[in-house]
């Protein structure tokens, strides 16, 4: 109850020895203002120094709260100290609980009736076809024909429970997908949305018709990798087999684009027992491994006839450079840790050194940011596909000494702040395609479309589930509240050609379906759905088993334990 007047006696409530002597009361205050700061602060308008106190708050709020378990009080709506029985306490948790998992429980639902409304919009007028044009009503083969937004959205649909949705596409898969087509396919992204998609959809729901279109198209992929060094081609004709790289790359293959299969590949060979998918990804890194550079940082072009990095060309954590670092810090996981793959730690390691180097910080609002680099000059530039990182960072931190633990995982924050801004800085709140701080001058959008894309959402989900820090969830809400405002239209989802003018383009990405709804949807679910300690993702999203990897085992056929399906409604609560 607020208490309304004052007794000389009560003067004693503003002494600061009352509450010397009763530190329970005192957490007691210090909570019921920090709470009332929240009510009254409208959280939007703050700058960077009062969200970065509001996330350190939320971290000493847990642990005073766990504290005050011990002493036999418990921390109940925030704004009193409750005691009583054991039950009493247990009952008041629980209704707290409650609270937040009903707020939770919504968004989750706001985001799984999104995805319906994108996948009804794309069966209803791009069935079967690559990406819908929502503004035209019509779909486009932006991929050559292989359904790429039904295969990227199959584990989403599975894992939101959608039961219906994925029974129709398993259908459309295993009686009309025909990847033998006279097309110029890109290696990479045939590999992480349809071979990866298939993979996960497998893993996921046991069915082998997946398993068996994932190795019809990884053969016909294979013969890219038929190179002097083993550096892949990034093009191939899925018809016949012929392989090249991109014209504008000048013969060159792209890091990411060659760096980016291990995932796939491996897990591939793992379920079917057949050596060569593993054998030809895990050759592009012992390759890279001979002149690995001392900072781990290699640059975007490598000649696939002398396994070099042109020293001319670009170091980015942004396009093409981007997904190679991931995939060595994930294959490692996926092999769970152990000594077969402990060169991938070792080789992101170095790499994450090297990654401390490009980073710089604005002097107005001292946000960072990571620079890419040419030669020995730096550009004050960072690509939105940049801010996966700080979900890297994070998955990685874990397993170094405490010291650099925390160095990284302070990194991962303050960059996840910076990519927030890309957010909150325009007038649509959606993100630009890249930003520049020239000068030392907080951000300037460079590149002002919006595609839809993830990377900030998957970091805010990863920032979530290692910190319980809420305020990431809190964040992720408001980027989902700015696509549903200025991206939903009646025929689907579309990107934005400015961010700052909110003008509309006519694609509906297929990774919005694989990744960023289905990123959101984690972020709002409980841990243990698709948890860390039984998936990775590869870079759209997809979840593939963890399994371990020992020498002399690794072409073993893996039996895979099936997920348990997810009803309707299920995918509501935490599976057991």
């Amino acid at each position: 109850m607020a208490r309304r007047g004052f007794s000389s006696g009560r003067w004693r409530h503003f002494h600061p020895g009352y509450y010397m002597k009763r530190p329970v009361r005192f957490a007691a205050v210090l909570t019921a203002f920090v709470l009332t700061t929240f009510v009254v602060w409208d959280r939007r308008s703050l700058l960077r120094d009062h969200e970065a106190e509001v996330s350190r708050l939320y971290d000493e709020l847990n642990e005073l709260q766990h504290q005050l378990r011990e002493v036999g009080g418990h921390l109940g709506d925030g704004t009193e100290i409750l005691s009583g029985t054991k039950e009493e306490m247990a009952k008041n948790n629980n209704v707290w609980k409650a609270e937040i998992d009903l707020v939770n429980s919504q968004r989750r639902e706001k985001v799984k009736e999104a995805m319906l409304h994108a996948w009804n919009s794309y069966v209803k007028y791009a069935w079967g076809q690559d990406e819908l044009q929502p503004q035209s009503m019509n779909g486009v083969n932006s991929f050559g024909g292989l359904g790429a937004t039904l295969v990227d959205s199959l584990d989403t649909l599975y894992i939101m429970g959608l039961e219906d949705e994925f029974q129709k596409a398993r259908e459309w898969i295993a009686t009309s997908l025909d990847f033998n087509k006279d097309y110029e396919a890109s290696v990479f992204e045939t590999t992480i949305r349809v071979v990866g998609g298939l993979l996960s959809a497998y893993d996921l729901s046991g069915d082998k018709i997946f398993l068996e279109k994932a190795r019809d198209i990884a053969d016909r992929l294979l013969p890219a990798w038929d190179t002097p060094t083993g550096i892949p081609y990034n093009r191939i004709n899925l018809a016949h087999g012929h392989a090249h790289n991109f014209g504008w790359t000048g013969g060159q293959s792209i890091l990411a684009d060659s760096g980016t299969e291990q995932l796939e590949f491996i897990a591939l060979s793992q379920r079917t027992g057949d050596p060569r998918y593993q054998q030809k990804a895990e050759k592009v890194i012992t390759q890279l491994q001979k002149t690995y550079p001392s900072d781990g940082l290699l640059p975007i072009y490598i000649n696939p006839h002398s396994g070099v990095a042109a020293s001319s060309s670009s170091i980015t954590f942004g396009a093409m450079g981007d997904s190679y670092y991931e995939y060595l810090l994930k294959v490692w996981i996926q092999g769970n840790k152990t000594g077969t793959v402990k060169h991938y730690r070792e080789m992101w390691e170095i790499s994450m050194e090297g990654l401390l180097s490009l980073i710089r910080k604005t002097t107005q609002s001292s946000l960072s940011y990571i620079c890419e680099k040419t030669g020995d000059s730096l550009s004050n530039k960072m690509d939105e596909l940049a801010c996966f990182v700080p979900g890297m960072l994070v998955l990685g931190s874990s397993d170094y000494d405490p010291e650099k633990a925390e160095k990284f995982l302070s990194l991962a924050k303050e960059l996840a702040w910076t990519c927030y801004n890309f957010y909150q800085s325009t007038p649509t709140k959606l993100a630009g395609e890249n930003y520049y701080f020239n000068g030392g001058e907080d951000m300037n959008v460079g590149t002002s479309w919006n595609i839809l894309r993830p990377e900030t959402v998957e970091s805010l989900m990863y920032l979530w589930r290692f910190t319980g820090n809420k305020t990431y969830q809190d964040w992720g809400w408001n980027i989902f509240q700015a696509f549903e405002k200025n991206c939903r239209i009646d025929s689907g989802y579309v990107g934005l050609r400015d961010v700052k003018t909110g003008e509309k383009d006519n694609m509906m990405q297929s990774f919005f379906l694989a990744e960023t709804l289905k990123y959101l949807y984690l972020l709002f679910s409980p841990p243990s759905l698709i948890s860390f300690d039984e998936w990775v993702f590869n870079t759209e999203a997809h979840p593939l088993r963890i399994v371990t990897r020992k020498d002399g085992q690794d072409t073993e056929p893996t039996r895979i334990s099936v997920a348990k399906p997810l009803g309707r409604k299920q995918g509501n609560e935490e599976q057991n």
